[in-house]
């Protein structure tokens, strides 16, 4: 279904509308709230469900607690004592197998899993490449008018280094080894929004009920709103300021993960260069402005938001339809929205 119009494109308002809007204009205020800084990231824990304020914060603190382990493990860019995490990995590139957390084990697994469903889109082993668009935003950043983008034999000599087969995971030894030196992880379009799920299975199994993740925009909600239905989450418009929004959804018990265009860029001669890169053409995917997943899994939505940001609709339609309680809304640059069937469910009538 399309839906045109002045309603944009669109991204998840890093703010739920924590609306648990009984009517457009009323929020429910929360009874406990709690925030960290992971993943590069502010984190939000929201909570409604009439907890003390004792039960609050130890629940709030074990998520903390969650969050910041992820955080340490999924870091490329910074080691930990007594931690061999991803940036160990990849400076050991080309060595021999290094032991690591059961933890890491089991999300290199899982990554692999979601490499195989999405026929390598999902692929955190593009560090090679990811690495010189970073590079180049993070110059960008510090001189504008200087600003490039890689060139093209770098980048077709990084691609060469992608391949997901050089990760060796060894599940009975714990340990984990990159064959390649040139090669590299990077967990961005996956890590986040796995550890998110992480913590989401503590609240759950505490008899969490009434809470809201909100990691950097990646939304995980617990249970309902007191009077048993869903929280209203704004989906934005990219094109707009952080308060227009082109979609509300009702949600309850599942994830809601946007990738887009707005954020995260850098302007060479006055195009803009977004984080989200195509494996085949290397550079930014240019299909859609925004693309949401909902789904229950937070890890599952953050990986699907990223893959099928790089295919064609009809594609990413169909992985989407092959898998259990998925749901998309994809958002063009002209403002044109559409959306998979389940999600006519899911919008707020005043939207």
């Amino acid at each position: 279904m399309k839906k045109t119009g002045w309603v944009l494109c669109a991204a998840l308002l890093a703010a739920l509308l924590l609306a648990g809007c009984a009517g457009k204009n009323t929020k429910i205020e929360p009874q406990g709230k709690a925030y960290f800084t992971y993943f590069d990231t502010v984190s939000y824990v929201y909570s409604y469900a009439g907890d003390s304020a004792e039960r609050f914060e130890e629940r709030s603190a074990e998520v903390s607690n969650i969050l910041g382990e992820y955080h340490k493990l999924f870091d490329i860019y910074h080691e930990y004592s007594g931690v061999n995490n991803l940036c160990t990995l990849n400076r050991q590139a080309g060595g021999e197998p290094l032991t690591v957390d059961e933890k890491l084990v089991e999300f290199l697994l899982y990554a692999r899993d979601l490499y195989e469903l999405t026929d390598g889109e999902m692929n955190i082993m593009m560090g090679s490449v990811l690495r010189l668009w970073h590079d180049c935003r993070e110059a960008a950043g510090e001189d504008p008018k200087n600003a490039a983008i890689p060139g093209e034999e770098e980048l077709a000599e990084a691609a060469e280094h992608m391949d997901f087969s050089a990760l060796e995971i060894d599940e009975e030894n714990m340990t984990v080894r990159i064959t390649d030196p040139e090669a590299s992880i990077d967990v961005g379009a996956l890590g986040k929004g796995y550890a998110t799920e992480r913590a989401a299975d503590f609240l759950e199994e505490d008899g969490a009920q009434g809470y809201v993740l909100n990691v950097g925009g990646n939304i995980r909600i617990i249970g309902t709103k007191p009077d048993g239905t869903g929280w209203v989450t704004a989906i934005r418009d990219p094109g707009g300021s952080q308060e227009e929004y082109a979609l509300n959804l009702r949600l309850k018990d599942t994830a809601c993960v946007t990738s887009g265009i707005y954020e995260r860029y850098f302007v060479v001669d006055g195009q803009r260069y977004h984080h989200i890169i195509d494996k085949d053409s290397l550079y930014p995917a240019d299909y859609f402005a925004s693309l949401t997943v909902i789904t229950e899994d937070s890890g599952l939505a953050d990986a699907l938001s990223t893959a099928l940001f790089c295919m064609p609709r009809e594609e990413g339609e169909k992985l989407a339809d092959s898998l259990e309680d998925v749901n998309v809304i994809w958002i063009y640059t002209d403002g044109t929205i559409e959306y998979t069937d389940g999600v006519k469910e899911l919008i707020e009538k005043n939207s």
